[in-house]
């Protein structure tokens, strides 16, 4: 009888514990883990712009035509991907915003190398476009607490960012060259 008795007890302790919330059973996969907002953002920038740091190979330099100039500027998202964040607040008590964002691109350097060995790509030309990207931005910082107040700051904060690419060596032929800028271009 005494061992009914325990059995009943066991299964009063196990009901009363299941309904009171302290089921350790209950800890499974389904389970909500807290996740800081910034993950989210870190996730986006490092899975979306996989490409800003590498370099892409172009078809070789033509003999007998003019050499490619760096026309391609960096985009008004590469710029402000490359600035320092803004630093994080508690919304409602301290924030930083920027606006009134413009931005003024200079080129700097465009030359090409002579030809070299790269590793994974063969003979290949070095052509070096350095931009000087100049972000002229209003900093507004905001405090709602203990009471409102803002600050309006005109700021300047200067990038350098460099679109380096690769134009493959293929010689002098000028046959070879048409042919390799066609498989390359599908042009």
């Amino acid at each position: 009888m005494s061992w009914i008795r325990r059995k009943l007890w066991v299964l009063a302790v196990g009901v009363l514990a299941g309904a009171s919330g302290c089921n350790p059973f209950t800890l499974g996969f389904l389970t909500p883990i807290p996740v800081q907002p910034w993950v989210a953002e870190r996730m986006d920038q490092k899975f979306n712009h996989q490409n800003d740091g590498r370099v892409p190979i172009m078809p070789p330099v033509r003999d007998g035509f003019p050499p490619p100039i760096c026309e391609d500027e960096p985009s008004d998202q590469e710029v402000l991907r490359a600035m320092p964040r803004v630093p994080r607040g508690v919304p409602g008590i301290y924030e930083t915003f920027r606006d009134d964002i413009s931005i003024v691109k200079n080129r700097l350097v465009d030359k090409i190398d002579p030809p070299r060995f790269f590793p994974l790509v063969g003979q290949a030309q070095l052509h070096h476009c350095h931009w000087e990207c100049v972000v002229y931005y209003t900093e507004l910082v905001q405090s709602d607490y203990p009471f409102p107040t803002y600050r309006k700051k005109q700021r300047v904060q200067v990038i350098y960012i460099d679109k380096d690419h690769l134009h493959l060596y293929v010689g002098t032929d000028p046959a070879t060259q048409k042919q390799i800028t066609q498989d390359l271009t599908r042009y």
